[in-house]
């Protein structure tokens, strides 16, 4: 069949998405929780890309308090040109920062403590003794999962540095056991939002690079995760397998595969699909994700043309195949030599910047599924020194 128009494309969605008082979103530049604009003291500046995992701990705890605040976005240098309004407030440039009640803070445990002290403690503050001893273990963990992920390594130090690794994860295993819930203390709180961004960091670059699943081979962190992903406000932050593998190396100074068959398998399958399956998100998908997908490309579909670096004409075309194979699941066979253009869009899909992750792995399918009828060719690489490929100066019109 032919593609759909883009007209009879935007017939196809009405999902919306209430920024201000709505769901945890990335997209958002003003947070209120149906409170009033002047209640707002605090600004949090932190990556376009919604993918430093220092600003996610932030961003989160806003979001479980519930504390009206506005979003300033900066660019990581790794994707691109610091701003310099952001260098002239920020000369270090470091993410996350706040201002509250006009006093800059950074360093991201600082704005924890310090946005305890004006609006209390998330369950138990920072400094609270069964926190302090979580927050060694989460930083023991950190260092463990550096030292095997970072470093190139022969086969038996790979090994030497996964049974360090396990070891400490054994300790995590433990800890968790200890209360009655999934949580690591007895409510949620403080220290679940301190694990957070590198626990999901390092459940998606171990199973890419090292053929190992944290969630699957822990029974408590699989417990942890489900819980988390029960909190809306974490789905609004999580990001899936794909974003961080590729993210990753570039923020890490390199990451390392061994050579586990496991690892290639794991690997083809975050690269080329099939993504459901994949242990990054387990609860059920929504049954917007297909109108999501659709609404954040038609958004932002000029500038997806625009940065391809295929031709305008081929990619219109191509892209509107994928979609209407998304949205009605008929075939629609896109231009020859349209695969590789595809293929470059699927894999500069970034979750949760762009979208959420079920809507995510849907347009990744629909893109492969469409890029599969024209032949095997592949876009161009991403990246391992930078993802200046993701440049958000390419979107800042929108």
């Amino acid at each position: 069949m032919a593609p759909l128009s883009w007209t009879a494309l935007e017939a196809l969605t009405d999902f919306q998405l209430d920024r201000v008082n709505g769901p945890t979103n990335a997209q958002s530049r003003l947070r209120l929780f149906g409170r009033s604009e002047s209640d707002v003291r605090v600004t949090l500046y932190r990556d376009h890309h919604a993918w430093c995992p220092y600003c996610q701990k932030i961003w989160l705890w806003l979001e479980e308090k519930q504390i009206p605040y506005r979003i300033e976005k900066v660019t990581m240098f790794c994707y691109g040109e610091k701003e310099s309004w952001y260098k002239r407030k920020v000369p270090s440039g470091m993410l996350p920062a706040i201002e509250l009640d006009g006093r800059l803070i950074t360093e991201s445990d600082d704005i924890l403590m310090a946005l305890e002290r004006v609006f209390g403690a998330l369950g138990l503050g920072m400094e609270d003794r069964q926190v302090m001893p979580l927050r060694q273990l989460e930083r023991l963990l950190f260092r463990a999962w550096c030292a095997w992920l970072c470093y190139p390594a022969s086969p038996r130090q790979d090994q030497a540095n996964r049974e360090q690794f396990t070891s400490v994860v054994a300790r995590v295993e433990a800890a968790l056991d200890r209360t009655p819930g999934p949580y690591f203390l007895e409510e949620f709180g403080t220290a679940d939002v301190i694990f957070t961004p590198y626990v999901e960091r390092m459940n998606a670059s171990l199973f890419y690079y090292k053929g190992y699943s944290l969630r699957e081979d822990n029974v408590r962190l699989s417990n942890w995760f489900d819980a988390m992903e029960n909190r809306p406000t974490y789905r609004g932050t999580q990001s899936d397998f794909h974003t961080h593998v590729h993210d990753l190396p570039p923020q890490m100074g390199g990451c390392w595969e061994n050579d586990d068959p496991q690892t290639k398998t794991n690997q083809a399958r975050v690269d080329h699909g099939p993504w459901d399956g994949l242990p990054d998100v387990t609860y059920p998908e929504p049954e917007t994700s297909r109108a999501e997908a659709l609404r954040r490309v038609l958004k932002h579909r000029a500038d997806i043309i625009r940065v391809n670096p295929a031709d305008d004409l081929l990619v219109d075309e191509a892209l509107r195949c994928s979609l209407t194979y998304l949205m009605t699941r008929e075939i629609c066979t896109p231009p020859p030599g349209s695969d590789g253009a595809l293929r470059y869009l699927r894999d500069r899909i970034s979750v949760p910047r762009d979208m959420s992750i079920y809507a995510a792995k849907r347009l990744r399918e629909a893109l492969e599924t469409a890029a599969a009828l024209v032949g095997d060719g592949q876009g161009a690489p991403i990246p391992v020194r930078h993802r200046r490929d993701q440049d958000p100066a390419n979107f800042a019109k929108h």
